[in-house]
């Protein structure tokens, strides 16, 4: 009877220490899909988390977001530059993750709408050495751009997959970056982060402020273009 107690508390303490296991497992999971920005549920699964605004960038682009170096998947070096002309949507991509696979879909599509005005669509992914490069290769949509760049991922501290940032090109800020499970969310969201951005300050692209266009003209404080009257004093002289 004795050995039975004592074999039931060891079993006992064995399953104490396997639950404590398991549930600390699970938690690390659950931890990790959120960073990762992964719904965990129906409730969250409808949303999408998109941050609005520009934010700071990681080590090394203080003067904002770097130009992307990499490689095409089964290619060659290839190197894509931020430019004052574009919004460029950075979309963040493997091709082992189950969500991911609504967006290579999605951009098969040659008519897909983008969020912005003159925006173009960049795939990131990691490099070769983090991601099958075959499978990318086959995954590519064609007439999308698409890069393997590991440190793209760093510098914008991407959590994981799928992940999306809009990058304003004549700032080279982020004006819009998060997670979703579905295209039209990411549209949407994304959509709203630039005319946010507009509002507080970006202009669409190719529109200069009133100072911008002045001084393009050669017009400037104290041109007598500016004082039809002649009248030139500090008081009346518009800023």
């Amino acid at each position: 009877m004795t050995v039975l107690v004592v074999l039931l508390g060891v079993a006992v303490g064995l399953l104490t220490v396997l639950v404590f296991g398991l549930l600390r497992t699970h938690a690390d999971i659950l931890r990790a899909l959120d960073r990762a920005g992964i719904p965990l549920d129906e409730t969250t699964a409808t949303h999408a988390a998109v941050a609005v605004g520009p934010r700071p960038m990681g080590p090394g682009t203080s003067g904002g977001v770097i130009d992307i170096t990499g490689t095409v998947p089964g290619g060659g070096p290839v190197k894509v530059a931020f430019d004052g002309h574009h919004h460029t949507l950075l979309a963040f991509l493997s091709s082992g993750c189950r969500t991911c696979q609504t967006f290579w879909e999605a951009f098969t599509d040659p008519e897909i709408e983008l969020p912005g005005v003159d925006t173009r669509l960049v795939i990131v992914a990691q490099d070769p050495a983090h991601d099958s490069e075959s499978r990318l290769a086959e995954l590519a949509p064609t007439g999308i751009r698409m890069v393997c760049s590991s440190a793209t991922w760093q510098s914008l501290d991407v959590p994981g997959s799928p992940y999306f940032v809009m990058v304003d090109g004549a700032s080279r800020t982020v004006i819009g970056s998060g997670t979703a499970t579905g295209w039209d969310q990411v549209k949407n969201l994304l959509t709203q982060a630039v005319h946010d951005s507009a509002m507080t300050g970006t202009r669409p692209h190719g529109v200069p402020s009133v100072n911008d266009a002045l001084s393009g003209a050669g017009i400037g404080p104290g041109h007598p273009s500016l004082y039809p009257d002649g009248t030139d004093t500090d008081d009346e002289a518009p800023s």
